[in-house]
């Protein structure tokens, strides 16, 4: 079956009825720019689910008049290839004017705590923004099964608890942070780096890597380890450096046992990124 293509919220809907009948729904949410790693999203939804949904939305509300939203790539050309490849049944790439046919709404989705530490607290209102377009996206699309990238674990965890406390009959599947092989997270960000970037960004995951090889002596060696990579490139500018409880995020301390998330965030040349491994922490 062709990929179908749709603009509106009347298209979209006539879309997923069209193809739908009464098999599951899936669908993932992008900005754009697809690559391998949203490739990954969509062969595990067109695996498990009768329709497969992708939207295709560049979110104002998630980016500070600071930020790259005026530079992030569009390639919807591409990005529908993509789809078609894959068996996508429906793409969803509305305009700004689509989704907020209002302007920017007055009522949102307030993160919480969750949303104001690590990401939340360098992006201030970001995670807002986040919730309220995923909001939007699920009512529009009426999905059974939503699936997002690990690699942004805290909009994952976000997103899974605003489902859970707002009751969206929704299930959120957590698909794995897909690599290049010398280990970078795929992110569209990736495009900016230049070569010397790129090879100063690949000590984020050597960072990450070093953590895991020392889970098992403890909290405070996970932490030590990643840090002397970090160190060691002087083209970065460190954002953070975090080991936390994955369900809280808050730091975990010197004696803790079980489950971890280690996350960095850092500038490399012009261009932010972010990434994260998990860690188990083993009892001493």
């Amino acid at each position: 079956m062709t990929t179908q293509l749709v603009h509106t919220r009347a298209d979209l809907r006539a879309a997923i009825d069209k193809v739908g009948g009464d098999g599951q729904v899936g669908v993932v949410m992008t900005m754009g720019a697809l690559h391998a790693g949203h490739r990954e999203l969509v062969h595990v939804a067109r695996a498990r689910c009768a329709v497969v949904v992708v939207t295709v939305f560049l979110n104002p509300l998630q980016f500070a008049p600071s930020e790259d939203l005026s530079r992030y790539p569009k390639t919807l050309d591409d990005d529908v290839a993509l789809c078609e490849q894959e068996g996508v049944d429906v793409v969803f790439a509305p305009a700004v004017e689509e989704v907020y046919p209002a302007g920017r709404p007055q009522v949102q989705v307030h993160a919480g705590p969750l949303g104001d530490v690590l990401e939340g607290a360098a992006r201030p209102g970001h995670f807002d923004g986040v919730l309220t377009v995923v909001a939007k996206l699920l009512n529009l699309t009426r999905p059974d099964v939503a699936y997002f990238g690990q690699k942004d674990a805290q909009q994952l965890l976000l997103i899974a608890r605003m489902v859970q406390d707002l009751n969206f009959p929704v299930e959120v599947d957590a698909v794995p942070t897909v690599r290049d092989p010398d280990g970078l997270a795929l992110s569209s960000r990736n495009t900016y780096l230049t070569d010397d970037d790129r090879r100063a960004a690949l000590s984020l995951s050597r960072a990450l890597f070093a953590g895991v090889a020392a889970e098992a002596v403890g909290s405070d060696a996970v932490r030590r380890a990643a840090h002397d990579v970090l160190a060691a490139e002087p083209s970065i500018a460190l954002d953070y450096l975090a080991l936390v409880d994955p369900a809280t995020l808050t730091e975990v301390g010197e004696d803790a046992a079980g489950p971890a998330l280690l996350a960095v965030a850092a500038r490399v040349g012009t261009t932010r990124l972010i990434d994260n491994v998990p860690i188990s922490l083993r009892d001493r």
